[in-house]
């Protein structure tokens, strides 16, 4: 009797919930979200909010499982160097692996569709992403962290954040721009909370989410970096990830190896997006099944573990034991081959994450080797290297994040140093340049590249993909049989009365075009009744499909060096559908991509010759 009080209780509390979501989201209209700069900084508070809740359950959940596998205290890290005993640095990592080998096979079988992330989001789909898919990568992390994997957690972090803000900007049906902007949100706040560093988390999500600096963008994605960083600081303290309080001042030589150490730390960052690749090629190559990858990836970490125990989860207590610890130079070269390759064979072999916390890390050793050598070429510097260990911390990470500005921000948070920013950012710029003009994608781009999606960046470039030929084309088109003479064609085409003839085959297929005021030309009066419309036509090889995007239409458009184009059914058949000439394909394009930027920068409405009706 009480079971069935409690079901209709709760029952009835569910459908009251329900019903005072949905009369709020009536009452809450797009229009009014969109025009009150109030309501967005509420909303964005509320996702910040809801990001660093996310990240507080994320970390208790790695946590719980460290301390279950590995023996480590309840709020210790793995990374910092404590005893765990033997068996567990390899046994935890391999039978681990094999868990989540299984474990992910079957999630594939639920859902064997790719997971968008935010950056995919922002750039293909409006800022649309699955709240479900965002929680079986968060669960898929936190298990691959959690058995000791070297990868770090800010995929399930930025997922997490992310995906909830764009359920909740779906929810309040907000336009193309804002749902984007709200998916920033998301992830600037994951980051801020994840790192204690609200600016870091806003540039964090212009730089990568978002793809720009906008005003329009400003304020809600500071509130929600705000809000997710304050929140968190009440539930786990206002500690940052590393902390370092001397005063650091530089001197100028000290700013040329500082440049050195960027041209180091971009090299380190391409051989770790590279290795990845590399671990991934050669499991398809010995044909390990994918479910076993993990296993044999766990394994091989372990191994490395057994000398380097720091190499295991995704750092923080790795990049607090550099810092503080005065570690001898084959040590350090030695932890940092170690971790470059545990990440590698880690992400490479299946396990998800990221590897913003694993590049922070590796900058932290590349920084200590780098300073340990430079105090034994140049016998004057200092003999503190921390000012070395910011820097390559920045710059390896700026290389292999792709967001430099992002890990400035970071290290003046941290520091609270102009002038150890100052040759932080030295390092960073060069390390980021770098990496652009000798590799030119991030971890992220690259693997978009790897996949096979056109991706350099969170540019929403979605919409050049809803524009399609379809869309654009006209379908009062005139056809001739490729046998029709010259003398036919004039009399059924005089001057005036069209501007393009398209010639068929006899099966229909397209076989290019006649310009009729070049068939009216003297020079063809003689031959009238022996040319035909066959003989005449040329452009064959150049057509358009219905389902092309604007943006390839005028490639081809130059490509043919003409000003129309026949489009047709598809490549086999190649029956004539429609045309599509070049002029008002520029219109819409330039038109489109006004619009896009207006909704970008905040303003909706901007009188502007473009809002003329287009013709064709």
């Amino acid at each position: 009797m009480t079971a069935r009080v409690a079901e209709r209780l709760a029952g009835t509390w569910r459908r009251n919930m329900q019903f005072t979501w949905r009369i709020w989201l009536r009452l809450v209209s797009r229009r009014q979200v969109r025009n009150s700069d109030l309501a967005v900084g509420i909303i964005a508070v509320l996702i910040g909010v809801l990001a660093a809740l996310g990240i507080a359950v994320v970390n208790r959940s790695v946590g719980l499982l460290h301390a279950l596998m590995f023996g480590v205290p309840f709020d210790g890290h793995l990374s910092d160097g404590s005893s765990i005993e033997r068996w567990r640095l390899f046994a935890a990592p391999c039978l681990g692996g094999l868990a989540y080998g299984v474990f992910a096979a079957l999630v594939r079988r639920w859902r064997p569709g790719d997971i968008v992330d935010a950056i995919e989001a922002n750039a293909m789909y409006g800022g649309r992403m699955s709240v479900t898919d965002s929680l079986r990568l968060t669960v898929l992390t936190v298990f691959s962290g959690g058995v000791g994997a070297s990868v770090g957690l800010e995929a399930a972090y930025t997922q997490l954040g992310a995906g909830m803000a764009s359920r909740l900007g779906r929810g309040l049906r907000l336009r193309r721009a804002d749902l984007r902007t709200m998916v920033g949100c998301g992830a600037a706040a994951a980051i801020a909370a994840a790192f204690n560093a609200p600016l870091a988390g806003a540039f964090y999500a212009f730089e990568l989410i978002i793809g720009s600096y906008t005003i329009g963008a400003l304020a809600p994605v500071a509130l929600a970096a705000l809000a997710g960083t304050l929140l968190e600081r009440q539930l786990s303290g206002a500690d940052p990830v590393f902390y370092v309080s001397d005063l650091i001042a530089l001197t100028s030589g000290q700013y040329l190896l500082l440049a050195l150490l960027g041209v180091v730390a971009g090299a380190l960052g391409i051989a770790a997006m590279r290795g990845v690749t590399l671990v991934e090629e050669w499991g398809r190559r010995i044909a390990v099944p994918a479910w076993l990858r993990p296993a044999a990836g766990g394994a091989a970490v372990g191994l490395i573990a057994l000398v380097f125990p720091q190499v295991l989860g995704s750092g923080h207590g790795g990049i607090k034991y550099t810092v503080s610890a005065q570690l001898g130079f084959l040590f350090l070269a030695g932890l940092l081959l170690a971790k470059l390759v545990a990440s590698a064979i880690s992400i490479g072999s299946g396990f998800r994450g990221g590897m913003f916390s694993s590049s922070l890390f590796l900058g932290a050793l590349l920084g200590s080797t780098f300073g340990v050598v430079a105090a034994l070429v140049f016998t004057s510097l200092p003999p503190d290297h921390t000012v070395f260990i910011l820097a390559g911390m920045g710059a390896v990470a700026a290389a292999v994040v792709g967001a430099p500005v992002t890990m400035i921000m970071l290290v003046l948070e941290v520091t609270a140093n102009f002038y150890a920013t100052i040759g932080v950012t030295v390092s960073v710029v060069i390390a980021w340049v770098v990496v652009r003009n000798w590799f030119g994608y991030s971890f992220a781009t690259w693997r978009f590249h790897v996949r096979g999606v056109p991706l350099r960046g969170a540019h929403d470039i979605g919409w050049l993909h809803d524009l399609t030929v379809t869309k654009l084309m006209r379908r009062d088109f005139q056809v001739v049989s490729r046998d029709t003479t010259l003398r036919a064609l004039r009399e059924r085409f005089p001057l005036g009365a069209t501007k393009r003839v398209f010639v068929l085959e006899e099966s229909g297929a397209y076989a290019g075009f006649v310009d009729v005021d070049e068939a009216h030309g003297a020079d063809l009066d003689a031959r009238a009744e022996e040319l035909t419309a066959g003989e005449l036509a040329r452009g064959k090889d150049f057509f358009l499909i219905p389902g092309q995007s604007v943006r390839s239409a005028l490639d081809l458009f130059v490509a043919a060096e003409t000003e129309t184009l026949a489009v047709v059914s598809d490549i086999g058949h190649r029956r004539v559908v429609g045309y599509l000439t070049e002029s008002y394909a520029l219109r819409r394009y330039s038109r489109e991509l006004e619009a896009r930027r207006r909704e970008e920068y905040g303003f909706d409405e901007i009188a502007s010759p473009t809002h003329a009706p287009v013709t064709r």
